[in-house]
């Protein structure tokens, strides 16, 4: 005390600016969280779709960010009534409260992450067949308001949040509402050219680069630990700190698991160890944990890692089986595994219910759902969201960017 004295420091300013702190250096890894989706469904797609993915990736997080800076960060946290339905509309992020534990600009930039990881959801599941500016122009709407309104009802305090529903750093908040905006949008595209046979039978389209894929998944990985963590809020003191620690153990056990549980059950069915499924059990397992990476103890922690990482697997099959294309996955990590997340919230936390988690995830789905799909409706009655069949054919990197990300597989007439 004498020393943070003389320094003309009080522990509240202290506090207050190592809580600052950490929120931003968690910002900081959910923001490289992007770079892991841009790796991930870059290595998922065809090579002649690597360019275009990678475009899709920049461009809807410069959007998230604009679009929450703008309106969507006041959608969700100004000046709402407590327990209400629809929020109040302003631009910007308010102002600083008197009381607050960290700078509210801090907050915002924890935030605004968050609804990118959401969008960036969308964007594989879309993958290799829709229009880029049908994509960007969704991206605005999803991040301006469709994301905003429920992350209100929830975490902005809303009736949600009132009725009792538990979602600690965003199982379903952002995963399963990034998976409930892309499954609407995968209905009205319909799958690529070639993937269900005439008979029904699925015609696997591997990806260009697994190693890229892999590293993709890595980035997530890390990333995670600033996704879980950070939603602790607080380091400043032992309770905050300790609870932070048991947070990043159990996040990184329910990928490990997971990513164990999906090899298992690889040999199991197939008698061979699918990366690309391995790679969707460590992130399952992740997506899991999300609900409540805090109450389980550290072998309930690897339990739930365990259940994702299987049922991920039976998931994308069963999608496939009725012809819901899902380039990389996207709908059963983020969607199925963010709805058993929350529902198994209340085998280790005493404040949830299975009847108020079921409502929430119900209320989330049905919304981001229902909003989207109106969307993606004008936006297909109006610009059109799929390419046409020649230029899915020959590569959306030709028709929407100009540029091949490996030129040096692409065969070129000498000029003489």
């Amino acid at each position: 005390m004498e020393e943070l004295t003389k320094l003309g420091l009080t522990v509240t300013e202290l506090r207050f600016a190592l809580d600052t702190f950490y929120f931003l250096i968690s910002g900081a890894l959910v923001m490289w969280m992007a770079a892991g989706f841009a790796m991930l469904e870059a290595g998922l797609v065809r090579s002649k779709n690597t360019t275009e993915i990678l475009t899709k990736n920049v461009c809807l997080y410069s959007i998230a960010c604009a679009m929450f800076l703008l309106v969507g960060y006041n959608i969700m946290y100004v000046d709402n009534a407590e327990g209400g339905f629809i929020p109040s509309f302003g631009s910007l992020i308010g102002s600083q409260a008197d009381d607050a534990d960290h700078a509210l600009e801090s907050d915002f930039f924890f935030q605004v992450v968050f609804v990118a990881t959401a969008m960036s959801i969308v964007s594989g599941a879309v993958a290799e067949r829709m229009k880029l500016w049908a994509f960007l122009a969704f991206s605005v709407v999803m991040t301006a308001v469709i994301y905003p309104v429920e992350g209100y009802w929830t975490w902005g305090g809303g009736f949600l949040s009132e009725a009792g529903f538990f979602d600690f750093a965003g199982s379903g908040i952002v995963h399963m509402a990034g998976a409930a905006a892309a499954i609407s949008g995968v209905l009205l595209l319909g799958a690529r050219k070639g993937k269900y046979g005439a008979n029904g039978q699925v015609q696997p389209i591997p990806g260009s680069n697994l190693p890229m894929a892999t590293l993709g998944m890595f980035i997530l990985w890390m990333g995670w630990f600033g996704f879980n963590g950070g939603s602790q809020l607080l380091v400043s003191d032992a309770e905050n700190a300790t609870a932070v620690a048991k947070i990043f153990v159990n996040t990184n056990s329910a990928a490990a698991f997971g990513a164990i549980s999906a090899l298992i059950v690889c040999k199991v069915v197939w008698g061979k160890a699918d990366l690309t499924m391995i790679l969707n059990g460590a992130l399952a397992g992740l997506v899991a944990i999300t609900a409540d990476p805090l109450s389980p103890s550290f072998l309930m922690a690897a339990v739930i890692g365990l259940i994702a990482g299987g049922v991920v697997i039976f998931s994308i099959i069963a999608f496939d089986r009725v012809k819901i294309d899902d380039p990389v996955g996207a709908i059963s990590v983020h969607g199925v595994a963010g709805f058993l997340g929350l529902m198994l919230v209340p085998l280790s936390n005493a404040d949830a219910s299975f009847g108020s988690q079921l409502y929430g995830a119900a209320v989330i789905f049905i919304w981001v759902f229902a909003a989207s799909l109106l969307v993606w409706f004008v936006l297909k009655m109006t610009m059109g969201i799929r390419v046409t069949e020649e230029e899915e054919y020959n590569g959306m990197d030709v028709s929407d960017c100009g540029v091949d990300a490996y030129p040096e597989f692409v065969s070129v007439k000498s000029a003489g």
